[in-house]
């Protein structure tokens, strides 16, 4: 990014990863800072390789800007780099890219996107492409990062946040970057330039997801509330959330709790819990408050639970939706229950 901030730009780019948000403002900076306005109306090419072949990215790299001293040539799904390739009917002759990147044109700039989990290392046209190129890998950021990506975004966009923000952007949103921007740049537009987010406007502006209701669901279960339990599920099911997946939500905030409350046993502090778990320090706050709700005993007697429930919905017993209701259930009564003990 200082390079290219410096207008240091390398022939050939190659950003792989699944993380968009990275993926994106990599390319934005390359088009921002590598044409003016005006040249980008007419020396920018935008290509997928599921519908043209590499031969015609390399004829128009070769061929002069319109206009201009570059042309930048943004690449999309370079499958000749997955171990196994998609289907289709377009035949990419990698030959003609290994030459071109051999002796790339000085005036085009190529930038491959691909936006996959993994490239086959083993390919020789993967090992050409990493060694003659700019290579980022723009992968997921974890948890323990989040607090520095959004001091950074908080302070490109010019303002103040409060830590109690922050902790809840967290909670709501986790690591997806391109939501966790898009959130804070609409309260940054909503107080203006150089003033405070407080927790009130947060609350106010902030979209509310999955993640989020699962910890409301975890709060119901401690409460013993059914009723707000299956309404909470009710509005995820009208989000098109399937049941399989809030199984697997619900339980790993359960097995957070569990390992918060076993590591506290042992003598961790909450920054010691998340080093160790490798979460963000507000995800064991919110464990640490409750873990107190749960003997240990009662937390491996909830974790059959969603084993059971688990099995039986992969295994066509009973149907997902009506599963999942009986799971919030158990839970509730099998909680009420082993208070009373």
């Amino acid at each position: 990014m200082k390079k290219i901030k410096k207008k240091q730009f390398s022939p050939i780019y190659l950003f792989y990863g699944t993380e968009s948000y990275l993926v994106e403002d990599l390319k934005q900076q390359i088009l921002s800072k590598g044409l003016t306005e005006e040249e980008r109306d007419t020396n920018v090419s935008i290509y997928d390789l599921e519908d043209v072949s590499i031969q015609e990215v390399v004829a128009d790299a070769e061929t002069y800007p319109f206009f201009g001293e570059r042309k930048i040539i943004i690449v999309n799904n370079p499958m000749f780099l997955k171990a196994k390739p998609d289907k289709t009917s377009v035949e990419h002759d990698v030959e003609v890219l290994q030459s071109y990147l051999l002796h790339p044109a000085e005036y085009s700039i190529i930038v491959f996107i691909a936006a996959y989990e993994k490239i086959d290392e083993r390919k020789k046209i993967t090992k050409l492409l990493k060694k003659q190129s700019e290579v980022v890998a723009c992968e997921p950021i974890k948890e323990w990062d989040l607090g520095k990506w959004i001091d950074d975004i908080v302070r490109s966009l010019k303002v103040v946040m409060d830590d109690p923000v922050k902790e809840k952007l967290v909670q709501e949103i986790g690591t997806n970057l391109l939501m966790l921007k898009s959130e804070i740049e609409k309260m940054a537009i909503y107080v203006g330039e150089d003033q405070h987010i407080t927790i009130e406007t947060a609350e106010q502006l902030l979209s509310h997801n999955t993640n989020t209701s699962g910890l409301k669901l975890v709060d119901a279960v401690i409460n013993k509330d059914l009723s707000s339990a299956i309404q909470i599920y009710k509005d995820l099911e009208k989000m098109n959330e399937d049941p399989i997946a809030l199984v697997a939500l619900l339980s790993s905030q359960f097995r957070t709790i569990y390992h918060v409350k076993i590591l506290k046993q042992k003598g961790y502090g909450q920054q010691q819990m998340a080093q160790q778990l490798r979460v963000h320090p507000y995800v064991v706050k919110m464990s640490a408050s409750r873990e107190k709700n749960f003997s240990v005993n009662e937390l491996k007697e909830i974790f059959h639970i969603f084993t059971d429930t688990d099995a039986s919905i992969k295994r066509g017993r009973i149907e997902k939706s009506l599963a999942f209701e009986l799971l919030l259930y158990q839970l509730i009564n099998r909680k009420a229950t082993a208070i009373q003990r």
